[in-house]
């Protein structure tokens, strides 16, 4: 195990205590100034935005730097955000106009986070080791980490509305602090127009058979997911009537589903396959969905559903950045990730809307129909584009390019 691979996990560690708490603080924090769900929603609508409009340049400066660089200048918004809240919530400051802007900002932050740590893995890791390590950066990220942030988020604002923050700005200084010692690889310099750039990266993520099928997939689910997410704590103070403790505990019930499948995410691939592997997850998904709208408001019924369809997920999203991180190019995989975010993530703000405008029309229920009509859609990609075939030509094309000596043609 390298010494560069044990400290990018003490990094995401720190770095998701920053981002879990601000995650989940802000749209809390939303409902105390409005139950509007249209008005709750935009805190997901603007705080989803970065993954649209910034991704594609996100994915230049990450080819472009030092990727080590990038994390920690993550990091350093990340802080500055927290910091804010934190003293907004001490002078009774908190509005709906700052919430948005620091939702914006946090998950500018995220975007260059997570595509410079996705890029960065393969530099310390082998491919054999690719899903292993994705299993474990998910786990740090989405598992073990916010499954005791949400419940504390809840503890936290108890004290004050801002103290979640503050913990959040002591986290994010630990992880830039633990940034620093961790080296990439050094990257050449290039004078060619950012866009160029951005469109060799398309090209080579849309001509790709197997890597546009995913991203499609994960197109639709995004939308899906966002609308649930945007209303999931209306449904729990309105319809599961939880205060922001039980709040806390339902969200800690969907980590608890990433870190119950990490055990088994390993096996499952190896035994179904990267194909069937993802098909059956997509399958959970759309169960998952239809179950949260008909279930009664039982909060331990509904904990054990999101407790499953995390566990699920988890199984995509590993099978999901294995496949771009095995079937990109070192010099492309920054750019390639990131036009997937955009691509794929750039809908997550029109999932919001969705969210807050199903719920105001129709009611909060109706929200995890359409949401499961959605992800129906991303079966029938999965079934149609996700293929054993698929996947075996994948590989031969990956083969052939290594044997050209790793040139790509886009």
């Amino acid at each position: 195990m390298s010494r560069g691979w044990v400290r990018l996990q003490a990094v995401a560690v720190s770095g998701s205590v920053a981002e879990g708490l601000m995650v989940t603080l802000l749209p809390w924090l939303a409902t105390t100034i409005t139950d509007d769900p249209r008005q709750v929603s935009l805190v997901n609508v603007v705080g989803q935005a970065p993954w649209l409009l910034f991704s594609l340049f996100a994915g230049v400066l990450i080819d472009r730097v030092r990727r080590s660089a990038v994390l920690a200048a993550a990091y350093l918004v990340q802080l500055c955000a927290a910091l804010v809240v934190g003293v907004a919530g001490l002078v009774d400051g908190l509005g709906l106009p700052l919430l948005l802007a620091v939702a914006f900002v946090v998950t500018s932050a995220q975007v260059l986070g997570d595509g410079a740590s996705g890029a960065l893995v393969p530099e310390v890791v082998p491919p054999d080791r690719l899903p292993a390590a994705n299993t474990r950066m998910i786990v740090l990220d989405r598992g073990v980490v916010q499954f005791g942030v949400p419940p504390v988020m809840g503890l936290l604002v108890g004290v004050g509305l801002g103290a979640p923050a503050w913990v959040a700005v002591v986290a994010a200084l630990v992880a830039l602090v633990l940034v620093r010692g961790l080296r990439s690889a050094p990257v050449p310099p290039s004078d060619r127009h950012p866009l160029r750039d951005i469109g060799e990266g398309l090209r080579y993520l849309v001509r790709t058979r197997l890597l546009r099928s995913i991203t499609l997939a994960v197109a639709l689910g995004s939308f899906a997911a966002s609308a649930m997410n945007a209303m999931l704590v209306l449904y729990a103070q309105d319809v599961l009537h939880l205060g922001p403790v039980g709040y806390g505990v339902l969200l800690a019930s969907m980590a608890a589903g990433w870190v119950a499948s990490s055990f088994v995410t390993g096996r499952v691939v190896a035994r179904l396959g990267y194909a069937w592997a993802m098909r059956w997850a997509q399958v959970g998904m759309v169960v998952g969905a239809a179950l949260m709208a008909v279930l009664p408001p039982w909060p331990w019924a509904v904990a054990a559903v999101a407790f499953a369809e995390s566990a699920v997920v988890m199984v995509w999203n590993v099978c999901s950045q294995s496949s771009r991180q095995r079937f990109t190019p070192a010099g492309l995989l920054g750019r390639v990730l990131t036009s997937h975010r955009a691509l794929a993530w750039g809908l997550t703000p029109l999932g919001a809307l969705a969210g807050g405008l199903v719920a105001a029309g129709f009611g909060l229920r109706e929200v995890w129909v359409a949401a499961a009509l959605v992800q129906l859609g991303a079966l029938v990609v999965a079934l149609v584009g996700l293929s054993p075939r698929a996947f075996s030509e994948a590989e031969r094309e990956e083969a052939r390019r290594l044997a050209a000596g790793g040139v790509v043609g886009v």
